[in-house]
């Protein structure tokens, strides 16, 4: 058994979508930390479903739910994908053997791949990484998404018909499509391996999280997500503290060294070294008019925005709250995503704001959480030798794979 509970506080309210935000707002304010809205349908959605041919004839009809069986898979137009992100958009996916039909929490029809295990990574793998990468940092990955499935399995989606989604927020599944022949082997070398760490004389599951370009130094979980510090998940530095200049690094970035930190410009990481980061995320600037930043801002009733400043960072140096003062009233975001996304999708947490006389300019590395693996980074590390339980023991402190079947 692979024990993945969490804990929630259930807060007395009107259990409405509108009711929880507004108390949200107010834990928030109250002690400093983030909160997230966890939901349970009280009564599912329930829809009669028809399937039918090309010429309208109808082959099927279900109550809620529809099952949808090919030998050589199931082909889906349209299928959206980047919500919420700049490389938002639509494409065609091929998905292998079963999908079902059914409506989501809304009501809205839903598309569900019931997909087994080891297919499944075989497909989130490419999707998330670099298929012509080292092969070892390939394993890792592969170990990694396998844990992120076990971790997340009942863990969210709560109320949907599926345990995962194909998205960012879960991980990226494309289908049959993404399949590669490199990272299929990477998987197949890995078969049933999971990240497991010793806790309190039991050996746990770890959460696998991990990120595209950690820009230097990862970051400790509970900095990015808030909830229980988790010792397995601990900010690490991804480069040599050996490296010239680097030992000032070597114990945290923090307030005192992010300015200094994120002007290295190239830094010695591992991610940078890779061969496969985009310098334009290792290290990066967005630059907002007043009026942009006034704009963004709005909808938190600030008025006009006169100062933005970053309250409390984690190890790497990555926002953990944004303080915002306007003309009218002062607002706090808290969450590195949140903040992110409020500036129209910074690259990462890992940032500092100078201000200039038409505005402000966010000087940042990494693009990413920041938390757990650092992709790119892995890749820097076998390229160098590492082999992937190297690269997973580095990232994960105390944890070492397992194989679990």
């Amino acid at each position: 058994m692979v024990d993945t509970r969490r804990y929630a506080i259930l807060a007395e309210g009107d259990a409405t979508e509108a009711r929880a935000r507004h108390q949200t707002q107010e834990l928030q304010a109250r002690f400093g930390t983030r909160v997230q809205i966890r939901r349970e349908i009280a009564v599912r959605p329930q829809a009669r479903i028809e399937l039918r041919d090309p010429r309208g004839n109808s082959v099927g009809i279900g109550e809620s739910a529809i099952e949808l069986r090919a030998s050589s898979g199931i082909t889906v137009e349209q299928v959206e994908y980047g919500m919420g992100y700049s490389f938002h958009g639509y494409e065609t996916r091929t998905y292998p053997g079963r999908l079902f039909a059914t409506v989501d929490a809304s009501g809205s029809l839903a598309l569900v791949a019931a997909v087994e295990m080891e297919r499944l990574v075989k497909g989130v793998v490419p999707s998330e990484i670099f298929a012509k990468a080292h092969l070892e940092a390939l394993k890792a990955q592969a170990v990694t998404a396998r844990g992120e499935v076990l971790a997340k399995i009942g863990a969210r989606h709560v109320g949907d018909p599926y345990l995962l989604c194909a998205e960012q927020h879960c991980q990226v599944y494309k289908g049959v499509a993404a399949e590669e022949a490199s990272t299929g082997a990477a998987v197949d070398a890995t078969r049933g391996e999971a990240l497991f760490a010793e806790r309190n004389g039991q050996s746990r599951l770890v959460d696998s999280v991990y990120s595209a370009v950690c820009g230097g130094y990862t970051e400790d979980n509970d900095a990015v997500w808030g909830g229980p510090a988790d010792p397995s998940l601990r900010g690490r530095p991804d480069f040599d503290p050996g490296a010239p200049g680097m030992e000032a690094f070597r114990d945290g970035i923090g307030e005192a060294l992010v300015s200094r930190f994120v002007h290295l410009n190239p830094v010695p990481s591992y991610c940078a070294s890779s061969g496969y980061a985009n310098p334009e995320k290792v290290r990066w600037q967005r630059a907002f008019t007043q009026r942009e930043v006034d704009e963004i801002c709005a909808p938190l009733g600030v008025g006009a925005v006169q100062a933005l400043a970053v309250e409390g960072r984690g190890v790497s140096g990555r926002a953990r709250a944004l303080r915002i003062a306007g003309g009218r009233a002062t607002a706090r975001v808290y969450g590195e995503l949140p903040i992110r996304r409020l500036f129209r999708n910074l690259n990462s947490g890992m940032f500092v704001i100078e201000r200039s006389s038409g505005g402000w300019t966010f000087i940042g590395g990494g693009w990413g959480h920041g938390s757990g693996m650092c992709q790119t980074g892995a890749i820097g590390r076998a390229v160098r030798g590492a082999s992937y339980r190297d690269i997973l023991g580095w990232y994960y402190s105390g944890a070492a794979p397992v194989r679990i079947y």
